[in-house]
């Protein structure tokens, strides 16, 4: 992983995380099988609204690398809701597959000629997802440190 954060630094990745979630909260709307933009439709507001977890966790981040802090319980709590996010993630993948390889079986309907390389493109932006926030944990315990709260108060010492 070291030879990663040589390539890909910790605001890269924070910056590709945010457009890769920016775009998939706008294709969120989008439905391949008629290339239309749903807005009406109430599942599709599901994905924005626990990509906004994600997002205060990119701020979070940002700050805490930035200013040089340490984790606090409240930064605690977002990354272990970002880890139920995650099961999310996975079934918008899954679900991403499902509708790419339901190809075949339309053959006698008619597809928009966007099909293919929308569906793909959001199963690509899907997959990215998951080994970006993974290796968001990995800069948060390298970069701002441990979840370790027991000597936290032990070792605080405001006269510093």
């Amino acid at each position: 992983m070291k030879y990663v954060s040589k390539i890909l630094p910790w605001k890269t990745n924070i910056l590709i995380t945010l457009v890769i979630l920016l775009a998939l909260n706008i294709l969120n709307f989008y439905g391949v099988y008629t290339n239309r933009f749903y807005f009406l439709k109430p599942d599709n507001y599901i994905f924005p609204l626990l990509s906004t977890v994600h997002f205060l966790y990119l701020y979070v981040m940002w700050f805490k690398i930035k200013e040089d802090e340490l984790p606090d319980p409240k930064m605690r709590n977002i990354e272990y809701a970002l880890y139920a996010i995650m099961v999310v993630y996975i079934f918008k993948i899954y679900d991403s597959v499902l509708t790419l390889t339901s190809f075949p079986e339309l053959v006698g309907h008619v597809i928009p000629p966007t099909f293919k390389p929308m569906a793909l493109l959001m199963l690509v932006l899907y997959s990215l997802l998951p080994i970006f926030t993974i290796s968001l944990f990995w800069y948060r315990r390298n970069y701002v440190g441990h979840y370790n709260f027991e000597d936290y108060n032990n070792n605080l010492n405001i006269w510093q």
